[in-house]
C-alpha cells in the first residue's frame, strides 16, 4: 500500500508541474493567462499530459527512488519529455498554434521534473548535514581521483551511516593536481600525505586504486605508512564491476599489501580433472590448511569429500560451512584420530577413498620440542598408518603436506615431517598409489601465525615480540598454499617431493614495524618490539632444499619438484618399529634416535 500511494505521490507532482509548467510557457512566449488564451491551448495541453502519462510508464520513470536519483533518472526524464514535445509540437501544427509553446514546454517541463527528483536528494543530503557538524565527523585523505576514488567520495557523502568528512584526494597525475571532485581538492602527489594527513588532521587515509599493480600499491603504502595515519585498502577491480564496493567493504592493510607479489593463481581445469567425481579424503580437515583443502576440493565436484579430524570444534565448523555453501555435496565428517591404525583401516575398508590429502600434524615448533615423543607419535606414526591404509586398499593418489622446516631441521617437528617424506617416498617405490609430498613455508592466517599475534598485541598495546631481528621467512596465504597443493597433486607421478615457490623470505621485524605504522602508530615510541630470543629448535631462516635435493621445473613456474634422495629401505622401517616402540615407552631420547633415522636433523642439546 505504501508503495502505491508513494507512485500515486509521483504521479501528481508530475502533473502538477506540467500544468505549472504550460501556464508559464504561455506566458514566456507572450500569449498571456487570459481564459481565452488558456481555451485555446488546452487541446495541446491535454493530448501532451496524455503523452506524459503514457511515456513515464513507459521509460519507468516512477519505478527509480527520487532520494537516490542520478544520471538514469535524469535520462529517462528526458526521454519522457521529448515524447511530450513530439505530442505537443504536432498539437500545434493540428490546431495552428504558437509552436514556440511547444518549444519552451520541453525546456520548462524537463526542469520542473528533474528538479522534483534532485530537490529531494539535496534535501537528504542537506539533513544529513546538518545532524552531526564537520568536527564530529573523521577527515580522510582519498589517495586515488580516479573512478573508484570518486565512487568512494560520493558513497562517503550520501550514506547515512558513515561519519567520515573527504578531507583532499592525493594523486600522482600531475594534470588533476589544483582540481576539484565534488568540492573536495586533489591536493597533490602521494609524496605529500604526510604534509596532508597533518594540514587537514586526517585520522585515516583510503587506498582507493584498485586496478593498480599489487607492486604500485605496496609503493603507496610504505608513503602512506610514513604518514603515520592508519590506512585501508579498496578492494579489488572486479567487485567494482560487479557493484559490491561500499565504504563498508574498504579492507584493512593487508600483510600481502607489503609481501611486494601478486596473488598466486593456478590452472583450475587440472585440478578439476583428478578431483571430479572422486571421493576424497583430508585428514586433519578441521585444521587451517585442512579446511582449506576442504573448501576448494568441494567446489571441484567430488563424488564424496570425508573430512576426518580428531578436533571435533574444528570438524564441525567446516562441516556446516560446507553444507550452507554446497548443498549438493555428499559430504561426511569423521572424529578419528590417524593415530588409531585399526580406525584408519575401518575408514578405509568402509569408504574407499581415491585420492588422500594428508594434512593430520602437530605443527608448532616450541611445543613439540617439550612433547618430541607426541611430536613422533602424530606426525610419523599417524602418517604411516594412513600410508600403509592407502596402499592397501587401492587408494589412486596420496598427497603429503610437509614443510620447508623439514629440510635440514633442527626441530623435533622437522624432523618429524621429514620422516613423514621419506616415509611417502618409499611407498612410492613399493604401491601402486601415486604417492607424493608438497613443501611450502609460513601459511598467513594459519593458527598460530605470526600476523594474527601481531594485531592481537598491538591491540593490546604492546609489545610486539619477535624472537630474533634478523629472522626470515617465506610466507604464502592459506588459499595460495592450497591451491598450489591441489595443483601439484595433478602432476603426481610417484615418489615427487614439490616445492613451492614462496617469491623472496621476509624479515619479521620488518613486518612488526610496518604493521603498527599501518595501524597509525609508531614503533618504538607507541609500540616496543620486543626481542626475545630464539625459541628452541629455531633458525634464523628455513631452506626448501637440501644439498643432496635438485630441482626440476613443471608447466606451472611456481611450482618445482625436488630429486628424491635415495635410503635403504629395510633398514629404515626396522627402525621405525624401534623408534614406535620407544615413543610409547616414553623415551628420554628420542630427539637422538629421530636423529639417527635424519642424519640432517641438528639435535638442539642445550635445550634437550
Amino acid at each position: 500500500m505504501n508503495r502505491i500511494l508513494r507512485i500515486i505521490m509521483k504521479v501528481a507532482l508530475d502533473m502538477v508541474a506540467a500544468l505549472f509548467m504550460a501556464a508559464f510557457s504561455m506566458y514566456l512566449i507572450g500569449e498571456g493567462l487570459a481564459p481565452e488564451k488558456v481555451q485555446t491551448y488546452l487541446p495541446a495541453f491535454l493530448s501532451s499530459l496524455g503523452v506524459l502519462f503514457v511515456a513515464t510508464l513507459l521509460f519507468g520513470v516512477y519505478k527509480g527512488s527520487f532520494r537516490f536519483a542520478g544520471v538514469m533518472e535524469g535520462i529517462n526524464v528526458f526521454f519522457t519529455t521529448g515524447c511530450v514535445f513530439v505530442a505537443s509540437l504536432i498539437a500545434c501544427a493540428a490546431w495552428e498554434l504558437n509552436v514556440r509553446f511547444a518549444i519552451c514546454y520541453f525546456g520548462t517541463l524537463t526542469f520542473a521534473m528533474l528538479a522534483v527528483r534532485f530537490l529531494c536528494r539535496f534535501l537528504r543530503y542537506l539533513r544529513r548535514v546538518l545532524r552531526g557538524t564537520t568536527a564530529e565527523k573523521k577527515a580522510v585523505i582519498i589517495v586515488g581521483a580516479g573512478e573508484a576514488g570518486r565512487m568512494l567520495l560520493r558513497e562517503i557523502r550520501t550514506s547515512e551511516y558513515v561519519n567520515y568528512r573527504p578531507a583532499c584526494f592525493l594523486d600522482d597525475d600531475t594534470n588533476k593536481h589544483g582540481l576539484l571532485i565534488d568540492g573536495v581538492p586533489v591536493y597533490g602527489a602521494v609524496d605529500c600525505v604526510k604534509d596532508a594527513a597533518e594540514r587537514f588532521h586526517a585520522t585515516e587515509i583510503f587506498v582507493a586504486m584498485p586496478s593498480m599493480s599489487r607492486e604500485i600499491v605496496r609503493g603507496v603504502l610504505e608513503k602512506c605508512r610514513d604518514s603515520g595515519v592508519h590506512t585501508r585498502v579498496l578492494p579489488g577491480v572486479y567487485q567494482l564491476m560487479n557493484g559490491e564496493v561500499s565504504i563498508g567493504a574498504l579492507r584493512e592493510v593487508s600483510i600481502l599489501d607489503l609481501l611486494g607479489r601478486d596473488q598466486i593463481t593456478v590452472d583450475l581445469g587440472e585440478i578439476m580433472g583428478y578431483i571430479e567425481n572422486r571421493t576424497v579424503l583430508v585428514t586433519g580437515g578441521g585444521g587451517s590448511i585442512g579446511s582449506e583443502l576442504c573448501r576448494q576440493i568441494a567446489a571441484h565436484k567430488p563424488k564424496q569429500l570425508i573430512i576426518l579430524d580428531i578436533y571435533e570444534n574444528n570438524a564441525y565448523d567446516i562441516e556446516q560451512e560446507l553444507r550452507r555453501n554446497h548443498p549438493a555435496l555428499s559430504l561426511l565428517t569423521l572424529i578419528a584420530s590417524v593415530r588409531d591404525s585399526g580406525k584408519m583401516e575401518d575408514v578405509f575398508r568402509t569408504y574407499r577413498p581415491e585420492i588422500v590429502f594428508n594434512a593430520a600434524a602437530h605443527k608448532h615448533v616450541p611445543l613439540m620440542e617439550t612433547s618430541p615423543n607426541e611430536a613422533v607419535k602424530n606426525n610419523v606414526f599417524g602418517t604411516l598408518n594412513v600410508v600403509r591404509m592407502a596402499d592397501k586398499y587401492g587408494v589412486r593418489r596420496f598427497v603429503q603436506i610437509s614443510t620447508d622446516k623439514a629440510v635440514n631441521p633442527t626441530n623435533i617437528m622437522g624432523a618429524t615431517k621429514r620422516l613423514c617424506e621419506m616415509i611417502v617416498q618409499a611407498y612410492s617405490r613399493r604401491s601402486k598409489t601415486e604417492f607424493v609430498a608438497v613443501r611450502f613455508g609460513n601459511v598467513l592466517g594459519s593458527n598460530g601465525s605470526v600476523i594474527p599475534l601481531f594485531k592481537k598485541q598491538i591491540a593490546e598495546g604492546g609489545p610486539v615480540t619477535v624472537t630474533h631481528k634478523d629472522i626470515i621467512r617465506y610466507f604464502m596465504t592459506i588459499p595460495e598454499a592450497v591451491s598450489l597443493v591441489l595443483q601439484a597433486g595433478a602432476y603426481a607421478k610417484g615418489g615427487e617431493i614439490f616445492v613451492l615457490d614462496m617469491g623472496e623470505p621476509v624479515r619479521i621485524y620488518d613486518l612488526a614495524e610496518n604493521l603498527i605504522r599501518l595501524s597509525g602508530l609508531e614503533p618504538g615510541v607507541d609500540i616496543e618490539i620486543r626481542c626475545t630470543g630464539l625459541r628452541p629448535g629455531e633458525k634464523l631462516f628455513e631452506e626448501r632444499l637440501m644439498d643432496e635435493e635438485g630441482l626440476s621445473t613443471t608447466q606451472n613456474g611456481m611450482i618445482s619438484v625436488a630429486r628424491p634422495i635415495l635410503f635403504e629401505e629395510e633398514p629404515f622401517f626396522t627402525a621405525l618399529d624401534r623408534l614406535y616402540e620407544a615413543a610409547y615407552a616414553e623415551t628420554d631420547r628420542m630427539k637422538e634416535m629421530v636423529a639417527e633415522l635424519v642424519p640432517t636433523y641438528s639435535v638442539d642439546r642445550e635445550n634437550q
